[in-house]
């Protein structure tokens, strides 16, 4: 991809200049204007995008999508799955991303490779991710890549993918990877399919089938890439399984310095605070109790924080719920929420709407409290109980309570 400027259309207007927000534009004489004409730092610009729409009236910026040819696609091997770490530990969505692409690997024959971002106490995870299946780890190491920034993930991750060039590469549908995800899929050039429940090689163009829900969750879209590399995916934490750990299995390390200008950067970490209201994490939790609209008002949650307490799970919500401004978002479970599989999961007051089944039907095991027995939980559920939740949810807390004395 590459952005062009047209001299005879530049009025000189600076509405580009504004609209920049990495400082990439500036207005510069032009021999034959009697106006200044913008001019884009091509090491600083993303191609985000936003001078394109900010001179729409004029259309003197565009961005040029270039279709490789079938040579070029060849010169792409390899499958990729990006090791999100937070605090110098990679994190669960990683592994589980290394499981399906060792399937992917398989289907094409071709290798299986983690790119890993971090500071200098980072390279003591590279042996976990050989462990659960990596044949390559690309290490980006750098101070600029300690913690998570937009800008320097995305220069450093875009230029290891334009020198190894990989065929597929797999992101974690989290915070961290839909915001890389998307910045990288502009700087390379490549198509992105967010939030896939499914990933497949078709058999006979080799290429990758990309299914996720569409229209609200009521049909499933499958979605390719066909002429532009490497074809990306994100995957929200959850939906594939993690590989079997093989410890002391070992792969080849590749050890690569991106080139980051401190002076470059327009964005600053300056603090990380910690919203200490989330005591357990929601995708990581083995039990979750999770309340719906049925529970009526926020403070019935309480019922649900109890049941919770007393199994040692997390609490978690339906939609409605969090819309209603009952509970915070981080509880929020389904596709506009997290996506979960514990061994355990109990709905209550949950009717089950396609929207929320998508987050929490993976669970090993579905327990159902609901009073209307044609809801469509039960339709996923385990077990079912048709019945006042204000009734069997401080019973089945009381009895666990007995229980555990």
């Amino acid at each position: 991809m590459s952005i062009v400027v047209y001299a005879d259309k530049c009025t000189g207007c600076t509405l580009c200049v504004k609209a920049c927000p990495f400082a990439a534009i500036d207005m510069q004489p032009h021999e034959g204007t009697p106006h200044k004409l913008a001019v884009i730092d091509l090491d600083k610009c993303t191609l985000c995008n936003a001078c394109v729409d900010a001179c729409s009236k004029f259309k003197a910026i565009e961005i040029e999508v270039e279709k490789e040819t079938s040579q070029e696609l060849s010169h792409y091997k390899g499958v990729w799955v990006f090791a999100e770490q937070r605090e110098g530990k990679v994190q669960t969505i990683a592994y589980e991303l290394l499981g399906e692409g060792r399937n992917l690997a398989q289907e094409l024959k071709t290798d299986l490779s983690a790119v890993l971002c971090g500071g200098e106490d980072i390279e003591e995870e590279v042996e976990h991710l050989f462990s659960y299946g990596a044949d390559k780890v690309y290490l980006l190491h750098h101070n600029e890549l300690k913690e998570y920034k937009s800008l320097t993930y995305t220069r450093a991750v875009a230029e290891v993918i334009t020198k190894y060039k990989p065929e597929i590469f797999l992101l974690g549908a989290t915070t961290m990877g839909r915001d890389l995800a998307a910045r990288l899929a502009v700087r390379v050039g490549a198509g992105l399919t967010a939030d896939c429940t499914d990933l497949s090689i078709d058999p006979d163009k080799k290429i990758l089938r990309q299914t996720r829900p569409a229209f609200g969750g009521n049909i499933m879209a499958t979605i390719i890439s066909p002429n532009n590399r490497p074809q990306m995916a994100t995957v929200r934490p959850k939906v594939f399984r993690r590989s079997d750990k093989k410890d002391g299995r070992m792969g080849k390390l590749i050890k690569f310095n991106p080139a980051i200008n401190p002076e470059d950067l327009v964005v600053k970490l300056v603090e990380i605070i910690k919203d200490e209201s989330v005591k357990i994490n929601l995708a990581e939790a083995e039990i979750i109790v999770s309340g719906g609209r049925g529970i009526q008002e926020a403070k019935n949650f309480k019922l649900i924080e109890d049941l919770a307490k007393v199994l040692g799970g997390a609490v978690g919500a339906s939609r409605a719920t969090v819309d209603a401004g009952w509970i915070s978002a981080h509880h929020q479970v389904g596709q506009t929420g997290k996506t979960v599989a514990p061994k355990l999961y109990i709905a209550c007051g949950i009717s089950g709407k396609i929207q929320h089944l998508v987050g929490m039907q993976a669970s090993d095991t579905i327990v159902a409290i609901n009073k209307d027995p044609d809801a469509p939980i039960f339709k996923v559920a385990t077990y079912g109980i048709v019945g006042d939740l204000f009734e069997y949810v401080p019973l089945l807390t009381k009895k666990l309570q007995e229980i555990r004395g």
